[in-house]
């Protein structure tokens, strides 16, 4: 399954009314365009293909994270944005990114996709091993990889995803908290403990090869 949707609006919304939708001063203008874009939206579908081209990059590259798959990916952030469409008319604006939103349904959806699976799954680019976990003086890249990934099993889906969040898509602590609904500082304590887990798990791991 693939997404495949054909925009024919024609993008005329206007930006003066753009800050009446939210009535409050000192939001970001990309927020209050945002705003006036899916206001439109929900009157003419074909005005989403700017929400639609904005967010498919950042959201795809979050799922292919998990996968590691192409194709999968494709397939769940299909279901990613067709979901967002089809609640797009119960969707309030409330001052913040759109992208929020998406990112919770992208976080649900592969939740989802993963449901009964044994492991829980991070695809490891080897550009980005090292900003995850210093593996002290493991200098393959492969050995790492193959580490990191047996340490991961035992993270639960949120420790994953606020790990993949900070590192992988470089989001800071308050964007991570927006994006799960969670208090900023749920978050630090959450992300410190599992990298806290990591390090054990290494050392376990590497007392167990000596």
């Amino acid at each position: 399954m693939s997404l495949s949707v054909t925009f024919s609006g024609t993008m005329g919304y206007s930006t003066k009314k753009a800050h009446s939708l939210t009535n409050r001063e000192n939001i970001d203008p990309e927020i209050l365009k945002e705003e006036q874009v899916i206001e439109a939206s929900k009157k003419d579908i074909g005005q989403f293909e700017y929400l639609y081209n904005k967010y498919y990059e950042p959201i795809f590259r979050y799922v292919y994270h998990r996968t590691g798959d192409e194709h999968e990916s494709a397939d769940i952030v299909s279901k990613i944005f067709m979901n967002a469409m089809n609640g797009l008319r119960k969707y309030e604006c409330r001052g913040l990114p759109f992208g929020a939103w998406l990112f919770r349904i992208a976080a649900n959806e592969t939740k989802k996709h993963f449901r009964g699976k044994k492991t829980v799954v991070l695809y490891l680019d080897e550009q980005k091993l090292g900003d995850l976990w210093d593996c002290g003086e493991i200098a393959e890249t492969g050995e790492k990889e193959k580490i990191l990934r047996k340490m991961i099993d035992h993270l639960s889906d949120e420790e994953v995803a606020i790990l993949q969040l900070k590192y992988f898509e470089e989001k800071n602590f308050k964007e991570i908290a927006l994006l799960l609904d969670k208090k900023e500082s749920a978050v630090k304590m959450k992300m410190y403990r599992s990298l806290n887990k990591l390090k054990l798990l290494y050392e376990k791991i590497d007392k167990q090869a000596k």
